[in-house]
């Protein structure tokens, strides 16, 4: 290994359990029967291969620099599902891409790929925001990425703009993705077309608490938004997965660097007039809030818990963090370690397992997971 840089050596070290797992993968594959179907213990599901077309697409906010880190999460994603199914993919940045960029990503599907750069009204600090309070909290908040404009326009895009982009008009669904984030299972089975046929809104794979010294205000502004828009909030909501008892926000959220959503939801009414109303607020700037608690919330508040799917036999990393299916959903086609994972055991899985299946099941005395629970609250960042 001495003729590698130090760099490549830690990258083949890392992915050497998936370089093993692709020479292996034939004979595990061929000597075990699986059914992948995604299922949780309270939920019944169907997903039949017959159906027309989904109109969807795996989806980017990326800028030219994220060429390296992006060719390896698809390359993931093509191995793992894409290259059986051919969604195309579209990748969005606030600056013109560059032709390397454009080739390097293009060399890696046969899927079409689809380039856009982001409108000036949808990546700016609003007039509304008062500068010289902005500077001040860039100067003095202590927590991640508290300096940086950049950082405050993603989470602001990608809450209220994304989904509004032209090249996402004729969409019904997308599947988020990041660089750097790798898929550790086989998915053998087509997401987009199992969220439409059983009525699914928001998918999800990793929940944690959020680090609340962003988002001092988020709770307190939904709530009044929630007085004066009564009419959003759906019947059989999850309110109860994020409120804790005597009012507040506990914080849990779904990480949005991995979502598949039906974009009815973003486009829905009540999506749009919650998002303008905390724009108007000024948090996206005046604290930190990220896109990750803004979809959570309004998913858990304005979707019925039958339309919120967690993807629990989706193994997947991102920087930090992992989760990896257990037992029976991992046989044969995952390369991970269920025991390392501290997500689906995590506080927030597993209060969202239990509450939804309250939801679904009031009769039931039973709970959905009934396991260990790990209380740690890492507090990482999920944008």
């Amino acid at each position: 290994m001495a003729f590698l840089s130090s760099r490549y050596a830690h990258l083949l070290w890392r992915h050497l359990p998936i370089l093993l797992a692709g020479i292996l993968g034939g004979y595990l594959i061929g000597t075990s029967k699986t059914d992948t179907r995604p299922s949780l213990h309270d939920e019944d599901y169907s997903l039949s291969a017959e159906g027309p077309p989904v109109r969807a697409a795996i989806v980017a906010l990326v800028r030219n620099s994220d060429l390296f880190g992006l060719r390896q999460s698809m390359r993931q994603i093509e191995d793992r599902f894409n290259s059986r199914f051919n969604y195309p993919y579209i990748f969005v940045n606030d600056e013109p891409f560059t032709e390397e960029f454009k080739q390097g990503v293009s060399d890696l599907t046969d899927s079409r790929v689809e380039f856009g750069i982001l409108d000036h009204d949808s990546w700016k600090v609003p007039e509304w925001i008062d500068q010289e309070r902005y500077e001040n909290v860039k100067l003095t908040a202590r927590y991640p990425h508290a300096e940086k404009d950049s950082y405050r326009k993603m989470c602001r895009f990608q809450s209220g703009y994304l989904h509004r982009h032209p090249l996402l008009r004729g969409l019904d669904y997308y599947w988020r993705i990041e660089p750097d984030v790798e898929y550790f299972c086989d998915i053998d089975y087509d997401p987009f077309l199992f969220m439409k046929q059983n009525g699914l809104k928001y998918g999800w794979t990793i929940a944690m608490p959020e680090f609340m010294d962003t988002i001092p205000t988020l709770w307190n502004t939904t709530e009044r938004f929630i007085q004066e828009h009564p009419e959003y909030l759906a019947k059989h909501n999850l309110k109860d997965w994020i409120a804790v008892s005597g009012g507040g926000y506990n914080g849990c959220h779904f990480w949005s660097n991995f979502e598949i959503v039906d974009l009815s939801f973003y486009r829905s009414p009540g999506y749009q007039a919650y998002f303008d109303y905390l724009d108007r607020a000024g948090g996206f700037f005046y604290e930190r809030w990220g896109d990750a608690p803004v979809h959570s919330i309004a998913a858990a508040l304005f979707l019925n818990a039958s339309q919120v799917h967690y993807f629990d036999d989706i193994g997947y990393y991102h920087p930090q963090v992992s989760t990896c299916p257990a037992g029976s959903k991992q046989r044969g086609r995952c390369v991970c370690d269920s025991d390392l994972s501290i997500v689906q055991s995590g506080y927030c899985s597993v209060r969202f397992r239990n509450i939804k299946h309250q939801i679904l099941h009031p009769d039931s005395p039973t709970e959905a997971y009934t396991g260990p629970v790990n209380h740690a609250s890492p507090f990482v960042d999920s944008t």
